[in-house]
């Protein structure tokens, strides 16, 4: 009996065939919404992840101040770390992979008769660690180079094409501002991070040389520090947070004067925000999917007061009611599936364009693809049920005088 329905809903199908496409047209375009959405979402949250994962890995951003919203450039009214501090959380914290002061500042930088403005961060050689950064050429800063406070610096990709197009930089001399710097590395190129941030616009110098040359101060504004994997970053954190608090007199109920970032917080901030607005804009382009079903339901009515004869035929030869009423229902259901079938290709396809477009990953959500496809069908479930319950409910009849 299923099969005969089934056989009986595609001829139906086949004999309007433009009205049953405009039928289905509203599950195609739900199913789609719902599959884009998603997926596109998935990818953004991946996206988002790697992006600030290339800034560092599990990294730690120790600033003066309390915490606040924006880059942390420390709070001029805090007091300012000290290198000594830094000896300090070497030498008492534990589970640490790499720690460096960070001092940074917008500097113009002159190479013949090329120019270019750039950030020049002072650092140690751990800078290159915490940010898992090599080199493409060249090689980091000697211990003598960073003890001294030699005139060296390592570049970033951008600045290598500003300045120098496709000559090799190494050796060469730049100027920045009032004093010149031998380039003694180009740094591997990072692109892009979150935000759209230029990660290869830097040019990056010995710690000790930036104080004297640049900032002309011996207090830190940032120390920056990387946790191995195998340690707690929660402990590692505690701990320095105890150990600062000792170090800078805070007392018993004092607020902390300075504030810790961690990348990983960042990270889970971003993607749970990103997955809340996926689940929105999902919830959103389902209501297509109930607009679809209104669609089927308006058909399967126009089509069972069209056939009203029919019905009364098949119910006056002895066909049960149950047997019309599957009829109409899997004719309904069929028209939905199809639709969903059309819409899980088109939001497919759409995803694909749209992440080879603006180069987010491609995330093939498989759970979403079932779940869209097992709605639709339930939209012709149920929307079809009132219109086939109404066929099977006739009066042979007056389906045979219906004109």
């Amino acid at each position: 009996m299923l099969l005969n329905a089934f056989i009986l809903a595609l001829r139906t199908i086949r004999r309007n065939i433009l009205r049953s496409f405009l039928t289905i047209l509203g599950i195609v375009i739900g199913v789609a919404s719902v599959i884009t959405m998603v997926m596109l979402g998935d990818g953004t949250t991946a996206y988002v992840t790697q992006s600030i994962t290339k800034l560092g890995s599990n990294m730690l951003t120790i600033s003066p101040g309390q915490e606040r919203r924006g880059p942390p450039t420390g709070d001029n009214s805090a007091k300012l770390f000290r290198m000594s501090d830094i000896e300090a959380i070497k030498r008492e914290i534990s589970g640490l992979k790499a720690v460096t002061p960070i001092g940074s500042t917008s500097l113009n930088s002159v190479y013949g008769n090329e120019n270019y403005s750039t950030t020049i961060y002072g650092v140690t050689n751990d800078y290159f660690i915490i940010k898992d950064w090599g080199l493409q050429s060249g090689r980091i800063f000697t211990d003598g180079e960073l003890l001294s406070g030699a005139s060296v610096c390592i570049i970033g990709e951008t600045v290598k094409k500003k300045l120098f197009n496709e000559q090799d930089p190494l050796n060469a001399n730049i100027r920045l501002e009032k004093f010149s710097c031998k380039i003694i590395g180009v740094l591997n190129s990072k692109g892009a991070a979150a935000f759209g941030m230029d990660q290869d616009d830097l040019i990056v110098v010995p710690f000790k040389m930036f104080q004297r040359r640049i900032s002309g101060r011996q207090d830190l504004s940032s120390i920056v520090l990387s946790v191995e994997e195998s340690a707690s970053s929660q402990r590692v954190q505690t701990d320095i947070k105890e150990l600062l608090r000792q170090r800078r007199h805070l007392k018993e109920g004092d607020e902390d004067d300075f504030n810790i970032r961690d990348m990983k917080d960042i990270i889970a901030t971003l993607s749970s925000t990103t997955e809340m607005l996926t689940l929105l804009l999902g919830a959103v382009a389902a209501i297509s999917l109930v607009v679809g079903g209104i669609g089927i339901m308006n058909i399967m009515l126009v089509s069972v007061t069209e056939r009203t004869k029919e019905i009364g035929i098949r119910l006056a030869i002895g066909a049960l009611e149950r047997e019309v009423m599957m009829q109409f229902l899997v004719e309904s259901v069929v028209l939905s599936s199809i639709g969903g079938i059309i819409g899980i290709i088109l939001g497919i396809g759409i995803t694909v364009l749209v992440t080879n477009v603006y180069d987010i990953p491609f995330i093939f959500n498989q759970n979403i693809v079932i779940i869209s496809f097992f709605f639709s069908t339930i939209v012709g479930v149920v929307f079809g049920y009132f219109p086939a319950r109404k066929a099977a409910k006739m009066n042979p009849i007056d389906a045979l005088r219906h004109e």
